[in-house]
């Protein structure tokens, strides 16, 4: 089977309007993942994830299946847990950024680490 080059600088939607192609190689989550951190973690859905990883309570690395250009790509994320009124979200203090993968941890109000039944990562930037 060939596959062929596609060369647009602009889509264009019937009803919806037009959007640069750089937009959608440059500004698109490059990786995302919606997994359960509870018990045995388990992927709900993701895109570009190759596995994830328990590290222990609250704290999770999530591998790419292709590696992002550099460590200065952007990453935002949000978890729940049934029960609790406030959570925080941060990257794990102990973390050195890398291209394959993320770390987190995911804590209650008190900055205690917690596992959560919902964890969401979004990542922007080039891919390798």
């Amino acid at each position: 089977m060939a596959f062929g080059t596609l060369k647009a600088d602009t889509l264009t939607h019937s009803t919806a309007g037009s959007l640069a192609t750089n937009y959608v190689v440059n500004g698109s989550n490059k990786v995302w993942i919606n997994f359960d951190g509870q018990s045995t973690i388990a992927t709900r859905d993701s895109l570009n994830v190759s596995s994830i990883s328990d590290d222990g309570t609250g704290s999770y690395t999530v591998s790419f299946s292709s590696s992002m250009a550099t460590v200065n790509y952007s990453a935002s994320g949000s978890h729940n847990r049934s029960g609790l009124s406030s959570t925080t979200f941060t990257n794990d203090s102990t973390w050195a950024a890398a291209t394959g993968s993320i770390a987190s941890i995911t804590a209650n109000s008190s900055n205690a680490a917690i596992d959560c039944d919902a964890i969401l990562h979004m990542i922007v930037g080039d891919l390798a």
